[in-house]
């Protein structure tokens, strides 16, 4: 089952030209998807996007270099301005695992990575022609860097993407003991896979799909019982779900309700 790309955007109607693109067969076990913003911002106005990030870090080259961006535990934000590109890829843990020894260091942050041909190609790749083909040669000049840096995955590499999608896709999989069971794992197994693939825990994972699940349906449906999600998804009760939120995102499921409906928040 493929991971739903829009599931962590909190303001969709709010992104700037967005493109997600599929990579390509070579690159299938090392990124989810490449996504490709395009924006100009008039001057002296910002737009901020607000995003309940995947489990996952990001590569992602700018015209000024590139940075590899780690799994966050809170909302995550970025104010743009101007005009400007960038062309970044959700890595899966296969590519994580070979481009860093210690996620967890990158939990909540970004560095600077010292890619230069990298960057070159992907700038080069995004100048000039209409932006369908801008893109193409972009994710084209992003997998043959990627696959030549990273290399065949190992057979560790392959069950830790195994195990993130499962996290990620089956609502069913809710405790560490029912991945390990679907994947013929031990448990112990799982929580190194996570700590050396992703840096996140396996529970936090699971933690992080419901969150985004409960905001989708929420965005989706302006009069949907906050309760009602709260037992489909496996919180204990309302109030559980409305701590999670909170604790994640800073506000609560009855306020995102009402931004998320109002038509000068969108």
């Amino acid at each position: 089952m493929a991971v739903d790309r829009s599931r962590g955007i909190l303001y969709p109607t709010k992104l700037p030209a967005l493109t997600r693109l599929d990579p390509p067969a070579r690159a299938a076990d090392l990124v989810d998807w490449f996504w490709i913003p395009e924006w100009d911002i008039p001057a002296g106005r910002t737009s901020r996007q607000d995003i309940v990030a995947y489990p996952a870090s990001n590569l992602v080259v700018e015209p000024d270099g590139c940075g590899l961006s780690g799994p966050t535990t809170r909302l995550s934000y970025r104010d743009l301005s101007g005009s400007g590109w960038a062309v970044g890829a959700l890595l899966r843990p296969a590519a994580v695992g070979a481009l860093t020894a210690g996620p967890g260091g990158l939990v909540d942050g970004y560095t600077s990575f010292e890619a230069p041909q990298l960057a070159q190609t992907v700038c080069t790749a995004m100048t000039g022609g209409p932006a369908g083909q801008r893109h193409a040669r972009a994710v084209e000049a992003f997998t043959d860097w990627l696959a030549n840096r990273v290399g065949a995955p190992s057979a560790d590499a392959l069950l830790a993407n195994a195990m993130v999608r499962l996290l990620m896709t089956d609502s069913t999989v809710t405790r560490l003991d029912d991945a390990a069971a679907a994947l013929a794992a031990s448990p112990r197994t799982l929580q190194r896979l996570a700590r050396r693939y992703v840096g996140l825990s396996p529970a936090a994972i699971i933690r992080r799909r419901r969150l985004q699940e409960a905001a989708q349906q929420i965005r989706d449906d302006p009069a949907v019982d906050l309760s009602a999600i709260a037992a489909d998804l496996g919180y204990s009760d309302h109030a559980h779900l409305t701590n999670d939120f909170h604790a994640v995102l800073g506000f609560t499921p009855s306020s995102y309700r009402r931004a998320s409906h109002t038509p000068n928040e969108n």
